[in-house]
């Protein structure tokens, strides 16, 4: 798996790619954070840096971060059970500036009961914004969790409704 790092408006990002596609783009803090987690969630990986080459990819995912607005022209590789991707997949489908709930998604993929699972499903989401789990909120409107912390969870849904309001 190739990997780069680089900034963002929400801190340091890591993005980790195979030739199938993304596969990981993990926020945080530092450097050594983010490798940490590459290498937690991917354990018998083996990794490589970007290159120059790689640098206007790094800067679209990094774009699309700071500007969450249509689809990210890249193709995505995830890997988890057939219910973790149905649920990643009707993520996808809510549009910059809505929430749903757990249970909305549960009822979307056709399994009303799994809101458990549906939850871990957004804990398992290993592509960050671009699998947007940040949309995903407690029935009460709470945000609930966010693998990537509370404060991006809201910075993000607080830019996407901004652009929303904004016809951006």
């Amino acid at each position: 798996m190739r990997y780069g790092i680089t900034g963002c408006s929400l801190g340091q990002l890591i993005v980790g790619w195979s030739g199938n596609g993304l596969c990981a783009i993990e926020l945080g803090d530092s450097e050594e954070q983010l490798l940490a987690l590459l290498h937690a969630h991917f354990p018998h990986q083996t990794f490589e840096p970007a290159d120059s080459e790689d640098s206007g990819m790094l800067a679209r995912v990094a774009r699309f971060i700071d500007e969450p607005a249509g689809t990210l022209e890249h193709p995505l590789a995830p890997e988890g059970t057939t219910f973790q991707r149905d649920v990643w997949q009707a993520l996808q489908s809510i549009p910059p500036g809505r929430t749903v709930s757990y249970s909305d998604v549960a009822r979307m993929i056709g399994k009303p009961k799994a809101v458990r699972a549906v939850a871990s499903a957004c804990g398992a989401n290993r592509l960050a914004v671009v699998i947007p789990c940040h949309r995903v909120v407690r029935a009460d409107g709470g945000l609930g969790g966010f693998h990537w912390g509370l404060e991006r969870k809201k910075a993000l849904l607080n830019r996407e409704a901004t652009l929303a309001a904004n016809g951006s």
